[in-house]
């Protein structure tokens, strides 16, 4: 299989289809190739829309890839929109691989359709931010999977969670490809077990695509290495077991996730892939020169920022809570960010003053992670804020609190925005490049298991 050649032939995508051109497209190819591609509903989305599973028939082996498991993750979507394709026409990789692949477009279609604000573009920081939507996590199709773990016990899963569960267990997948993606930094991956024979090329795909890895903080604290920017899969039982260690006397009362898609093809012995790319880079992301700050002073230093940024949105939500009429998924999401426990914070700053390992001098990779990566997040739950504000006005709500509120929280939004891309040497990354990782990524692990 020559990889390069497949990242050359990636399309120059320039925008992010919506929901209704996947499905279309979808259709378009099982007339073109009625052969080998098949559609069959697994289920309805909670709104009711039919859950589709797009199957291209070839070997024994099963691969099972879903896009959009958070439905502000598009870049999965499209990956699955060109492999589909490009596996119908080329005989000879579908052959080499020997699996049938079964592809979910977007497992959360109507979440997804909530961001498709900003899927044409501009692709700024800002614009994002003013569109985004990331479900509450009772809602997040990927994180609410059965799991009995210590005080930690979860059985009722969404209705796009079975939809999952029941294609895993009938397909037993020796790949299951869940197809996140960050919104800023560089590439990091997420592995269910060891594969030293993959780190390399996973190293080197980005390189095609001009990308850098990720090699500032990792997105949790502990995140476990097994190589640069490549972690072992994380769970909601090392959610658990790391808020126990650092004091929480009961875990399961705080996580809020329940288990993951990862977790669940473990009796299946599945291997599980995930690869996390931006939708902006910036050329410190993965800079290793050594700075003057502490490590641990950098992180405290985040922490005290999202601190201040959670209080002020706590306090202009509680202005205007009494006046609220919407219930909407962005005032849920919004709720439950802010009813998230201090438990996880505090948790990490025990970690942080006591692991010898911030006892040192940062890299400008982790200093930017910490300082900069940080504010774009915070930029997301501003414009949660703002949105949940604007849809009340919308909806007709007339509360001069709920108008006042909302041009405080539209202002912050923009400043900040501003700020931000201000004190950034950014770029939106192109689409064919996040695909270009995706697609180049999964056909190696696909080939990495059946070798």
């Amino acid at each position: 299989m020559d990889l390069k050649k497949i990242a050359a032939d990636i399309p120059d995508y320039q925008q992010f289809l919506t929901v209704d051109e996947l499905n279309d497209s979808s259709h378009r190819l099982r007339e073109q190739y009625p052969d080998l591609v098949s559609i069959r509903n697994i289920g309805r989305t909670r709104s009711g829309d039919p859950i589709e599973l797009l199957t291209v028939a070839g070997g024994a082996d099963c691969a099972f890839v879903f896009g959009g498991p958070h439905p502000n993750e598009p870049i999965g979507c499209m990956t699955i929109e060109y492999l589909s394709q490009r596996l119908c026409e080329d005989g000879p990789l579908r052959a080499e691989l020997g699996y049938t692949w079964h592809f979910i477009k977007s497992i959360d279609a109507d979440g997804m359709r909530l961001n498709e604000g900003w899927f044409k573009g501009p692709f700024t920081p800002s614009n994002y931010a003013r569109h985004f939507y990331r479900p509450a996590r009772r809602e997040q199709v990927e994180w609410t999977f059965p799991i009995d773990y210590k005080t930690l016990s979860f059985n009722d899963p969404l209705p796009e969670t079975r939809a999952l569960m029941r294609v895993i267990d009938e397909t037993k997948p020796k790949l299951l490809y869940s197809l996140h993606n960050a919104g800023f930094g560089g590439v990091y991956y997420y592995v269910s077990d060891e594969c030293p024979a993959l780190y390399d090329t996973f190293h080197q795909i980005p390189e095609w695509f001009n990308l850098a890895l990720d090699l500032g903080e990792p997105e949790l604290s502990f995140a476990e290495p097994y190589a640069p920017a490549i972690y072992r899969m994380l769970t909601s039982n090392d959610m658990y077991d790391h808020l126990e260690r650092h004091g929480v006397a009961d875990p399961g009362s705080v996580i809020g996730f329940k288990a993951s898609s990862a977790q669940y093809a473990e009796r299946h012995g599945s291997f599980f892939l995930i690869v996390e790319m931006p939708y902006f880079d910036e050329p410190r992301v993965n800079d290793q020169s050594v700075t003057s700050s502490k490590r641990r002073d950098a992180i405290l230093q985040a922490m005290d920022i999202a601190i201040e940024h959670d209080n002020w949105i706590r306090s202009q939500h509680s202005s205007v809570v009494c006046e609220l009429k919407l219930d909407t998924p962005v005032r849920r999401a919004l709720e439950d960010f802010l009813a998230m426990s201090a438990d996880f914070r505090e948790a990490d700053r025990e970690w942080v003053l006591q692991a010898e390992e911030t006892n040192r001098p940062a890299t400008q990779a982790e200093l930017f992670s910490n300082l900069y990566t940080s504010r774009f997040y915070k930029l997301l739950n501003t414009g949660l804020l703002a949105r949940m504000l604007r849809d009340e006005i919308a909806g007709g709500n007339g509360s001069a609190a709920v108008a006042s509120a909302s041009a405080m929280a539209t202002v912050r939004l923009d400043e900040d925005g501003r700020a931000l891309e201000a004190a950034l040497d950014y770029r939106a990354i192109p689409i064919r490049s996040l695909v270009g990782v995706q697609c180049c990524a999964g056909l190696a692990a696909a080939a990495y298991l059946n070798s």
